[in-house]
């Protein structure tokens, strides 16, 4: 069992910066894949971006890539999301996910974004 708190959320003007965290508790394998989704108001969830816990692969989605960056800490069992040139359409909630093989199987609570134009 894998429990997840993210933080780092807030309100920033377009153009800006913002940097999440996930930490993780519980038990981990090394074979795990960490990953981030959002939500925005009346739409469907959505993949970010995703990394494996072992060996640092990523994955992101084409709305991200190139403004946005998942890393990890193994030591610390964190997973970061930076994400630059912020949007206004980048606005939602925020969720990070672990993948145990089972699919996405454990979510954190999730944490607000807000661009401004």
């Amino acid at each position: 069992q894998v429990q997840l708190v993210e933080s780092g959320g807030g309100l920033v003007q377009a153009g800006g910066s913002l940097r999440l965290s996930c930490a993780a508790s519980g038990r981990t394998f090394s074979s795990y894949v960490m990953g981030w989704f959002r939500q925005a108001p009346g739409k469907e969830r959505e993949f970010v971006a995703a990394i494996r816990w072992s060996g640092g692969s990523t994955y992101y989605a084409d709305s991200v890539k190139g403004r946005f960056t998942i890393s990890r800490d193994n030591a610390k069992n964190t997973v970061y999301l930076q994400m630059n040139s912020l949007r206004p359409e980048d606005t939602a909630v925020y969720y990070c996910a672990a993948d145990t093989s089972s699919g996405w199987a454990y979510w954190g609570q999730g944490t607000q974004v807000t661009v401004s134009s």
